[in-house]
């Protein structure tokens, strides 16, 4: 719990300015009163995932102290509680936050599921953990990966090529999912056998998704028209899940986000959830968090918000 050379409650100690020493089996934790209370259901909070089996990161500890801020830090050993897919290794993934957590819990319990945050939050990743758990149990026949091929700064009309291998690099985050739950040989026999499709957003018009489960990935650089194209593609025993960053948005000026726009339709439709993640939500490294909240006081202080 301490951590490498006491690095975790070096971490408590300053992160809530305290004095924090060790004496035998007691910790003690010194400072305001407010803080030190903080730093008390810290520990607990951090006790409580041992005791699960669960070890403890950057990230986790980080998530810990903010659960304890609101007091709420018991609520960690809930959240790593049960196993939301196993990789190829044997390693399982479970959710690492409470955000992450309803997010699951969302889209197992609904056909459509908006997954909307910033970088970091799990969004695409837990998607396909869950799109690869619903195939090995036989719920759905097929997934299907999709993302708008919208230029961050690039143009792909330069890059060489077919439009396949153009567009390879937005999907890459994708096929890196799926080679880590599948396994390289399983995911490339799926891939040829069509089970496994990964394609732009453009080429989903026209059809009819049935028995899949169908990922649009970067949904924030959809256009309005683009969104409806995709949302009435659902057919039977299909289940959507469409996920983006509102503030990252690479459309041109004067085109309407289509995740904006339909997030603020559905909302409220049955069998349709939104789910906001926040970063809070973040499970990359600990200075993920940091930056989008930096990146967002920037733009409340300049009053720009977000990108339409």
């Amino acid at each position: 719990m301490l951590g490498i050379f006491d690095e975790n409650l070096q971490t408590i100690a300053r992160e809530l300015e305290l004095s924090c020493r060790v004496e035998d089996t007691r910790i003690h934790l010194e400072g305001e009163a407010e803080n030190a209370a903080v730093g008390a259901e810290t520990v607990k909070g951090l006790l409580s995932v041992l005791d699960a089996g669960e070890s403890i990161d950057k990230s986790a500890l980080a998530y810990c102290i903010a659960l304890a801020r609101e007091g709420k830090a018991a609520d960690l050993r809930e959240v790593m509680k049960g196993v939301v897919a196993v990789t190829s290794r044997g390693k399982p993934v479970k959710c690492k936050t409470v955000g992450q957590k309803e997010y699951v819990a969302a889209v197992k319990k609904n056909t459509v599921t908006f997954g909307v945050g910033p970088a970091g939050t799990g969004k695409t990743y837990l998607a396909v953990c869950l799109a690869v758990a619903a195939f090995k149990s036989k719920q759905i026949e097929k997934i299907i990966l999709t993302r708008p091929a919208v230029e961050a700064g690039e143009k792909l009309g330069f890059l060489p090529g077919d439009l396949q291998t153009k567009v390879d690099p937005y999907l890459r985050p994708l096929y890196d999912a799926l080679q880590e739950l599948f396994g390289l040989e399983t995911y490339a026999k799926l891939m040829e056998k069509g089970t496994i499709e990964v394609a732009p957003l453009a080429y989903m018009r026209g059809r009819t998704l049935s028995s899949a489960f169908v990922i649009l990935d970067e949904a924030q650089n959809a256009t309005r028209e683009q969104m409806k194209m995709f949302l009435t593609r659902l057919g039977e025993g299909s289940k959507m899940v469409v996920t983006g960053d509102m503030t990252q948005t690479d459309l041109p000026e004067g085109k309407t986000s289509g995740l904006r726009h339909a997030t603020a339709v559905l909302r409220g439709v049955e069998d349709i959830a939104v789910c906001t993640l926040t970063e809070k939500d973040v499970v990359r490294h600990p200075l993920v968090s940091r930056i989008v909240r930096a990146y967002e006081k920037d733009e409340q202080k300049h009053g720009k918000g977000e990108r339409k």
